[in-house]
């Protein structure tokens, strides 16, 4: 996809879509961090179901603290590997409170030091909640910039640094919403939805296809 397809490609997104937005429910910073660490294999929608549950009754680190590991395991059990974020969303909490004031660090660093919050979830917090122009690879991102020839790479991590190298300066701050609704939508893992997709001419994906 060259420069020219890229800039179509971004212009064709944003007319369709002028303000994306997460799916992912939340009200605040630290909803959204909970949010983002409980999605972790896991879809928006059981997110939101779970969370539903969760912040009528604990939306706050020190809430999330004493409700304790299996109070909130009982809110997200229908949740994929809620064990685990169970355990890794109080020991954030925890630490927020320890160390960051109950507050959501702005800091990649800080963020990516929290239990359960890895580059790809730091990405999206710091993209949601502050504007900042990051670009969270997930398995949709990760799939559009392949088969696109947007940012074709191995990993993540290689893509990641290609869309921010390729994305123009004036669509970086919406793109990683664009481009996860545009995976998890359009340009799906079995069945691409070729014929109904806005960007194919844009698109490098040699085997295009009418199946929808």
């Amino acid at each position: 996809m060259n420069s020219d397809a890229i800039q179509r490609f971004f212009v064709t997104l944003r007319d369709a879509n002028p303000q994306p937005a997460s799916e992912l429910e939340y009200s605040s910073v630290f909803e959204l961090l909970a949010a983002v660490l409980l999605s972790a294999q896991a879809t928006d929608v059981s997110v939101n179901k779970a969370t539903r549950r969760l912040f009528p009754v604990a939306n706050t680190p020190a809430r999330i603290v004493a409700l304790g590991v299996e109070g909130v395991e009982a809110y997200i059990r229908t949740i994929g590997l809620f064990r685990n974020k169970a355990k890794n969303l109080v020991a954030t909490a925890r630490i927020l409170l320890e160390q960051h004031g109950g507050q959501v660090p702005r800091s990649r660093e800080a963020l990516e030091a929290l239990p359960g919050v890895g580059r790809k979830t730091a990405n999206v917090v710091l993209n949601v909640a502050w504007g900042e122009p990051t670009c969270a690879v997930d398995t949709h991102i990760f799939r559009v910039g392949n088969r696109t020839g947007l940012a074709p790479g191995r990993t993540p991590y290689e893509v990641e640094m290609k869309l921010l190298r390729r994305i123009p300066a004036e669509f970086a701050k919406d793109a990683h919403h664009w481009l996860i609704l545009h995976g998890r939508y359009v340009c799906q893992a079995r069945k691409p939805r070729c014929r109904e997709c806005a960007v194919a001419d844009c698109c490098d994906f040699d085997a295009k296809t009418d199946r929808a």
